[in-house]
């Protein structure tokens, strides 16, 4: 029983905090050795510059589009060189009738809502250049953000580039946001130095590009597109480049009800992925892409939050048994935690807020999300269609 509790803690420890130690002693005995990757090099005249397809997957968008195409005409890249593509697949809104009032953009639509992954296969089949960027609808991007896409790309071991998820919160009270964004900065310092070490390990679908002649067309009913869009390119030889100087931003979800659809979703995709990505997990023949997936995706979709109510049962099981000091003490730990915790989800549900409180409270949310995400992916087998959360 010890045993059995040491290795879940030891999960549960790696999975959230020793990945990240371990990752970043690897990099620095990495850089004091000097290899360092050689930064690519945007041409030195625009003219020199590839043409580009910015591509948007939008149902129902009509409150946002015009937002989004003040954003798309900030951008500093060629207007000549930006192809401007909309794939409305199912809107019933106005988000048609908006995006005519805009001569330069392409609309693809279909009456039929077959979901974002089904929207994507026929969206890149249709884009005539090389490189595809993806984003949002509700997200706006940073002024340069396809420059430096296009940037990366000019490493040619470079297949797909993800760009950086920056949330927002429109009042400092909008816990839900609040937690999210605390989410993404640590995720977002694991995906930097995942790129540094060999490849990011995914990307997210508010702001990613692809060469076209590597995707691969994905089942309607895949839930975590972007994610598995850009980690079938790492058996081919490709990495996922990932940038902090092009980023994605939006506000979070309106609140945890709202979020917990997001998380839901996520969770049951993490799951599907893991069956369709299972070459990946072959470590004789992708050795450092199985130790950067199974540790930053595969632990923390599937084994850890079990582990996580291991270590609460076992823990009270030796407590109660003698088995010794150390046991009561992590008991203790784990009893303050978790009260925090509880604290949290308290004061959120009466407007207040205590960020201590609300982290612990928002990592206990997101592993509960892992066991609401495996009824969900029982329930929604063959449709990709999803319902979106409500943003703040």
């Amino acid at each position: 029983m010890e045993i059995a509790f040491w290795i879940c803690l030891f999960i549960v420890f790696y999975t959230y905090l020793g990945y990240g130690i371990t990752l970043y002693a690897i990099l620095c005995i990495k850089r004091m050795t000097g290899k360092i990757r050689t930064e690519p090099r945007l041409p030195e005249h625009d003219e020199d510059l590839p043409d580009v397809t910015l591509m948007v997957c939008a149902y129902n968008e009509q409150d946002v589009v015009d937002m989004k195409l003040e954003n798309t005409r900030q951008m500093d890249y060629p207007k000549d060189k930006l192809h401007l593509l909309w794939v409305t697949d199912g809107s019933n809104d106005q988000t048609n009738e908006r995006l005519s009032a805009y001569p330069d953009v392409e609309v693809l639509y279909q009456p039929q809502r077959q979901g974002k992954t089904a929207a994507l296969n026929r969206g890149i089949a249709h884009a005539r250049t090389s490189i595809v960027i993806m984003t949002d609808a509700n997200t706006c991007l940073n002024k340069g953000a396809i420059r430096e896409m296009v940037r990366l790309f000019q490493d040619p071991t470079v297949g797909c580039v993800a760009g950086e998820k920056r949330v927002m919160q429109r009042t400092e009270d909008q816990m839900a946001a609040k937690g999210e964004g605390i989410y993404w900065k640590y995720e977002s310092r694991l995906k930097r130095w995942d790129d540094e070490l060999y490849s990011a390990m995914g990307a997210a679908g508010e702001l990613c590009a692809i060469r076209k002649e590597l995707y691969q067309p994905m089942p309607a009913d895949t839930l975590l597109d972007d994610f598995i869009m850009s980690m079938r390119l790492l058996p081919m030889g490709y990495r996922i480049a990932y940038t902090a100087e092009a980023y994605a931003m939006e506000y979070g979800s309106a609140d945890l009800a709202e979020e917990s659809k997001r998380k839901r979703r996520i969770a049951a995709g993490g799951l599907q992925s893991i069956a369709r990505l299972w070459p990946l997990l072959n470590v004789f023949r992708h050795p450092l892409v199985t130790f950067q997936y199974v540790s930053h995706r595969v632990l923390r979709w599937s084994i850890t939050p079990f582990a996580l109510i291991a270590v609460a049962v076992l823990n009270v099981l030796l407590v109660l048994g003698n088995a010794g000091g150390i046991y009561t003490l992590i008991w203790l730990l784990q009893l303050l935690f978790y009260g925090c915790a509880t604290a949290g989800w308290w004061l959120e549900r009466h407007g207040k807020k205590v960020t201590v409180c609300y982290v612990a409270y928002y990592f206990v949310f997101m592993n509960t999300q892992v066991f609401r995400g495996i009824s969900y992916l029982m329930n929604h087998r063959n449709s990709g269609a999803w319902e979106k959360a409500r943003r703040g």
